[in-house]
């Protein structure tokens, strides 16, 4: 890794407390597994700004055993046909995919490897289990001795490491025999651990000195989806990150950049809403603000695709996660605009287009999207 000797030491310099580990998970079964049975410990409200909501705004329930109505059409599935073969064909030899800045990057290669799994594929098992395996082998092969998953090119490799960790933490929980995952993967947990701030944030690189909501979020999605793979994360750590994510929000409900003074944006209120989530609060008068603020303020709501906006995708991948969450009325009502907008904005050769993180971040975030009611990614369950 091509980092700066300051970063190299502060890193060193960091204290090494080991992850506790608990039983691993069965071993895999012919099914992808739908349901995390040890979800993080839902945190308690400390003051009057984090009680729970009231009793007639309360979450319903997520959407996990509540399907919205016709959640799936002919439409859909033949637009998930054609991204998984783009996907598929964009891959590298080396198991990475995509060209150009981000052609050898940790985290879209994760992220393709988790849109395919949401198509019910595993390492070697599937008609895409042969692309998830050589993905698997290009992220364990960019695994350094201090648990930094990233590739040599990579700046500001935390967003990349989070969303790696996720998917060792998926590939892990569904099949617990690869010892050579379970290592990746606490090494990556510790090096999260370690890398929280004293505001409880996360920040582009391994060291606890600042923090903001979105690299906050990939840091969270990691430590929920190990720990319901069986590995221990501390309760003081998950109620840190809430106290962070909290601090970020506005009086209108949405969620600035940093904990500093700054305006709300739909796609970092995604990514606020959604940590809350995945830290264990689901009832909360902070989720149901910041769920507010989405159904008013994100594009499908307002413009009804002006897609060519900053933090699209990022923004889609985890509002449409929120609502998910959130279930009832509110994943219902996002979901069939959600679907028919990115149906509608597909290329002709099945691909989905971002002029700056390029085609292979883009299909794999819309096709994660898109395949969310297959319900096949532990992750994505309360």
């Amino acid at each position: 890794m091509i980092y700066s000797i300051t970063l190299i030491l502060a890193l060193q310099s960091l204290p090494q407390p080991t992850v506790e580990k608990v039983a691993a998970q069965p071993t895999q079964k012919e099914e992808p597994q739908k349901k995390s049975d040890t979800p993080i410990e839902p945190t308690t409200p400390t003051s009057p700004s984090d009680a729970v909501a009231p009793e007639s705004k309360k979450a319903v329930g997520g959407a996990e055993n509540k399907p919205a109505q016709n959640e799936i059409t002919k439409e859909l599935a033949r637009s998930i046909e054609r991204g998984l073969a783009f996907l598929a064909s964009s891959q590298n030899d080396d198991g990475s995919f995509g060209r150009g800045r981000y052609g050898r990057h940790v985290g879209i290669a994760s992220l393709a490897a988790l849109a395919f799994m949401a198509d019910g594929n595993l390492p070697g098992r599937g008609r895409y289990g042969e692309q998830v395996s050589r993905a698997l082998e290009f992220v364990l092969a960019n695994k350094s001795e201090s648990g930094l998953l990233a590739a040599e090119s990579t700046t500001g490799p935390m967003y990349g490491h989070g969303f790696a960790t996720l998917f060792l933490g998926e590939i892990y929980g569904m099949n617990s025999t690869d010892s050579r995952v379970r290592d990746a993967l606490v090494r990556a947990i510790d090096l999260i651990l370690n890398s929280q701030n004293d505001e409880g944030g996360w920040r582009y690189n391994p060291v606890p000195y600042d923090a903001d909501v979105s690299v906050t979020i990939c840091q969270v999605m990691a430590m929920r989806s190990a720990r319901n793979a069986g590995i221990k994360i501390s309760k003081d750590t998950i109620d840190r990150a809430v106290r962070y994510v909290r601090d970020c929000q506005n009086a209108d409900g949405g969620f600035r950049y940093m904990r500093q003074p700054g305006s709300s944006a739909w796609p970092r209120t995604a990514a606020g809403v959604t940590s809350l989530f995945y830290a264990g609060v689901y009832e909360d008068d902070s989720i149901e603000r910041g769920l507010e603020y989405l159904s008013g303020n994100s594009t499908i709501a307002t413009t009804g695709g002006t897609q060519m906006v900053a933090h699209y995708f990022y923004g889609q991948y985890y509002a449409t996660q929120a609502m998910y969450l959130a279930g009832g009325d509110r994943w219902e009502k996002w979901w069939s605009r959600v679907r028919e907008e990115l149906i509608a904005i597909q290329s002709d050769d099945g691909s989905w287009i971002d002029h700056q993180a390029g085609e292979s971040y883009a299909t794999a975030m819309a096709l994660i999207v898109l395949q969310m009611p297959n319900r096949y990614l532990p992750i994505f369950q309360r």
